[in-house]
C-alpha cells in the first residue's frame, strides 16, 4: 500500500510517500498535474490545501470554523478563510477581493490569496478527475500535530522549539522521522522547501498511514459543494 503526504512549498509541491510501511520516497513537484500523474497508484494522498469551496455563502466552510475551535487561539490563525470558487479565479489580489465579498461579504487576506495558485490547481484537477477526487484528500498539519499529541503544542512550529517539539513527537510515532528530514534538509535547499515544509508534510504522512478508514473528518457530517465535493478535514488520533 502507497500513501503520500503533501504540502505545498515555494517550490511547488513537496512530497514525502511509502510504500508498504518501509520503503520512503521524497519529491519535489512542480505543479499538482505532475504529482498526480506520478502517484495514481497511491491508496491516498493527504493534501495540506483547501479542497471544496462555497460558491456565494457568508458562512466560511464548516470544516475551517470547527478546526479553528480545536486548534485554540493561538493556532486558530494557521487555518485561512477558504477563498469562493469565483475568487480563485481573479486576475489580481483587488479583483479577488471584489469577487469574494460580492460572493461571501469578505475580502481574502493576503495569505489565502498567496495560496490561490495552489487552491486553483487542487480544485481544477478534482473537478475534472473523479479518479483524483477519491484518492487527493484534505488536512491541516496543526490539526494532526494536535490529534498525536492529545493537547495543544506549546510553541510555532516556526520557532526551533516548535519545530523540535514537532520533530520529537513524530519520532516518538514513527522512528524514521529524523532521518527523513534530515535527509530532506540535505537535499532540497531552503528556497525551494522550508523546514516546517517537510516537518508539515511528514504529520500528513504518518497520519494518511492509518488508513482512510481510521481517520476522523471534520465536521462529523462533511458538507458538500456545488460539485458535490466534500469539505471536510481529516485527521487520525495516535
Amino acid at each position: 500500500m502507497k500513501v503520500v503526504g503533501v504540502d505545498g512549498c515555494k517550490g511547488g509541491w513537496f512530497t514525502i510517500s511509502i510504500i508498504d510501511f518501509n520503503k520512503f520516497n521524497f519529491f519535489l513537484f512542480p505543479d499538482i498535474y505532475t504529482l498526480w500523474k506520478s502517484n495514481k497508484d497511491a491508496y491516498l494522498i493527504l493534501i495540506d490545501i483547501p479542497i471544496g469551496l462555497k460558491d456565494k455563502c457568508k458562512e466560511e466552510r464548516l470544516c475551517d470554523l470547527e478546526a479553528r475551535k480545536i486548534l485554540g487561539r493561538k493556532r486558530a490563525k494557521s487555518i485561512f478563510p477558504a477563498p469562493s470558487r469565483n475568487a480563485i479565479f481573479a486576475k489580481d489580489y483587488r479583483d479577488a477581493c471584489r469577487i469574494n465579498r460580492k460572493m461571501t461579504n469578505r475580502k481574502i487576506s493576503i495569505q489565502t490569496w498567496n495560496i490561490i495558485p495552489k487552491i486553483k490547481e487542487v480544485d481544477t484537477l478534482i473537478s475534472e478527475n473523479i479518479n483524483a477526487r477519491n484518492k487527493i484528500m484534505e488536512t491541516h498539519p496543526e490539526v494532526c500535530f494536535w490529534a498525536f499529541k492529545g493537547e495543544h503544542l506549546k510553541y510555532s512550529k516556526k520557532t526551533k522549539a516548535g519545530f523540535n517539539e514537532r520533530k520529537e513527537l513524530l519520532n516518538s510515532i514513527y522512528p524514521q522521522t529524523i532521518d527523513i528530514i534530515k535527509h530532506s534538509l540535505d537535499i532540497y535547499r531552503r528556497q525551494e522547501v522550508k523546514k516546517d515544509d517537510i516537518l508539515d508534510a511528514m504529520v500528513v504522512l504518518i497520519t494518511a498511514t492509518k488508513g482512510i478508514n481510521k481517520l476522523t473528518s471534520i465536521p462529523e457530517k462533511p458538507e458538500t459543494d456545488s460539485k458535490g465535493i466534500e469539505m471536510q478535514i481529516l485527521y487520525s488520533s495516535y
